[in-house]
């Protein structure tokens, strides 16, 4: 073989070993990274919260809404959407479910409006509730 050649072969050899590491790298260093950087949607948190009726989904969304999107307040608009997004049947009437989170003390209603409609949040009792999937034992 030509020393002609066998330079080019080492050289592409080099160029081979450097595309293989920056692959390898890639692959391994970055995609953890993205995954865990993922948000988490309203179906999984709702999933993951093992709701099993409207009032408890409406306090999970309400809750989804503080904790993930950063949400101060949320109205029935606001939750609306949300079972939307979810792709869960709305309740007939939202602000019932709301009023029996405000009756059991999981939610309260906020100081000021949201887009001139009544506002509620999360209390901490509800935020507890949540955190133990509704197992209040």
């Amino acid at each position: 073989m030509s020393k002609d050649i066998q330079e080019q072969l080492e050289d592409l050899k080099r160029r081979i070993t450097i595309l293989e590491q920056a692959i390898s790298k890639t692959r391994f260093d970055t995609l953890p990274e993205h995954r865990q950087s993922k948000k988490l949607s309203i179906k999984e948190f709702l999933i993951s919260k093992k709701t099993t009726n409207n009032v408890q989904k409406t306090l999970a969304i309400g809750c989804f809404l503080e904790k993930n999107e950063g949400f101060i307040s949320f109205n029935v608009d606001d939750l609306r959407s949300e079972y939307e997004k979810a792709k869960e049947k709305k309740p007939l009437n939202i602000n019932d479910k709301v009023n029996i989170n405000v009756k059991n003390g999981h939610m309260a209603e906020a100081s000021e409006k949201k887009d001139n409609k009544k506002a509620w949040y999360i209390t901490n009792s509800g935020e507890r509730l949540l955190e133990n999937n509704f197992d209040e034992s």
